[in-house]
């Protein structure tokens, strides 16, 4: 079933075969170097019940005019559009450290992964191909690649799964021609349920895999730019 928030749906687009590989290096939690905590409904900083923490936003040292927000903002949104189409996936429009709109994409990790592995199957494979076609005409901006579990097994088995699982998609998407310097790969184990983990229905829920598409510094400037 398609998931998506208040967007239109557009063309799907099949590639080829991409060979997963093995040599994306793990960059830790942060996201940039944008802190500060989360303002209202963005997710400028997610904080975990451990207090592990990652900040979505590129470091630019300097405040964001209205302007340049205003054509970030326009960016995301028709991008958030495209990639609505995406297969087992739902699309959100958040705001990152920055105060800019950045996007939330969230794959059920019951569709990319089996019970307590990390491999990706076929089906997660094209619909990870779909995703970086759809996102090729946009590479100034970075991506933070998450992934979380189920409250099932101990603490230190999940944080594994978790990096793990985040580790296959960003590797993945790497082998599809996502440039390995743009993506930052963490794991939260079950710290940031979405759901209960008292049943089977939210335990599904909380095996994901969360993407967040956030501009880097190169399009922060070029908007910038663009308002002289």
């Amino acid at each position: 079933m398609k998931k998506f928030i208040a967007f239109a749906l557009c063309g799907l687009i099949i590639l080829s075969g991409c060979d997963v590989l093995n040599n994306y290096t793990k960059k830790g939690a942060a996201i940039g170097a944008g802190g500060g905590a989360a303002a209202g409904a963005g997710i400028g900083a997610l904080i975990g019940k451990d207090g592990k923490s990652a900040a979505i936003g590129a470091a630019i040292g300097a405040i964001i005019g209205a302007g340049t927000g205003t054509l970030i903002g326009n960016k995301m949104d028709k991008k958030a559009e495209e990639l609505a189409a995406l297969e087992n996936a739902k699309v959100e429009t958040i705001k990152d450290a920055n105060g800019l709109t950045a996007i939330k994409v969230t794959f059920d990790s019951g569709i990319l992964f089996a019970t307590g592995k990390s491999d990706l199957n076929n089906l997660s494979k094209t619909q990870l191909q779909n995703f970086v076609s759809k996102m090729k005409d946009m590479p100034d901006t970075d991506l933070a690649v998450f992934g979380h579990t189920d409250n099932t097994g101990s603490a230190a088995v999940n944080e594994k799964l978790s990096v793990d699982r985040a580790m296959s998609v960003a590797n993945y998407l790497q082998a599809c021609g996502m440039a390995a310097s743009r993506m930052t790969v963490d794991g939260f184990s079950y710290t940031q349920p979405v759901a209960s983990n008292d049943t089977a229905e939210g335990r599904a829920q909380n095996r994901r895999v969360e993407i967040y598409i956030y501009a880097n510094e190169d399009m922060i400037k070029a908007a910038e730019a663009a308002q002289n």
